[in-house]
């Protein structure tokens, strides 16, 4: 199977997701902090287009789809549990996106000192009677500690529950005046899939 039809295969499995994914969960639960404050560090917040593409042929007999786009022609066999299948007509248009984002918050109050890691995903799909449209996220929030702040080079060092540590920049360097080491951080990891088929634009 070709890269294409790999992305398309994966996007209408999206399609074809009927329930929601388990949610996992930590032994420690994520604490509740007063007020916590944004520390602006440098959050990845990235969006990629996998796949675009339009339909040129929906066989519904043998529930086969065929897209189109520059790269070439690709076909697709939608299983039954593709429940919107009679929703796509030829002339629609396939697109497949994965977006990342990351964001820290500094947690002020003083915390009990526990690291965890609480893990959530959440699936939305689209109606019966709307073409198909699917996606995916996942969201993990991770209670950190601060192990060492570099104000000259505006970096902050970060250690989770699994005992990694990741540094990050800073955007704003007057905010490290009020960052220190043995200080906690809420970093929250958010990624998603979205497949959806919409109509031709007029």
């Amino acid at each position: 199977m070709n890269t294409k039809l790999t992305q398309i295969a994966l996007a209408l499995a999206v399609l074809s997701t009927g329930t929601s994914l388990a949610t996992a969960q930590s032994t420690k639960a994520d604490p509740s902090p007063a007020k916590p404050v944004v520390i602006d560090a440098a959050a990845v917040d990235n969006s990629y287009l996998l796949y675009e593409g339009d339909v040129v042929k929906v066989d519904k007999k043998k529930r086969t789809i065929t897209f189109k786009n520059i790269e070439g022609e690709s076909k697709f066999v939608a299983g039954p549990e593709i429940t919107n299948f009679d929703q796509i007509k030829k002339g629609d248009h396939l697109s497949i996106t994965y977006q990342l984002a990351v964001a820290i918050e500094l947690i002020k109050t003083k915390s009990d000192g526990i690291r965890s890691k609480v893990e959530t995903n959440t699936v939305t799909k689209s109606k019966a009677n709307e073409k198909p449209s699917e996606t995916i996220a996942n969201k993990t929030t991770i209670i950190a500690d601060i192990v060492e702040v570099n104000r000259d080079k505006k970096l902050v060092s970060v250690k989770g529950p699994s005992g990694k540590i990741t540094t990050v920049t800073v955007k704003n360097p007057a905010l490290l005046a009020d960052v220190n080491v043995g200080e906690q951080v809420k970093v929250i990891y958010y990624d998603a899939m979205a497949a959806s088929i919409t109509p031709p634009k007029k």
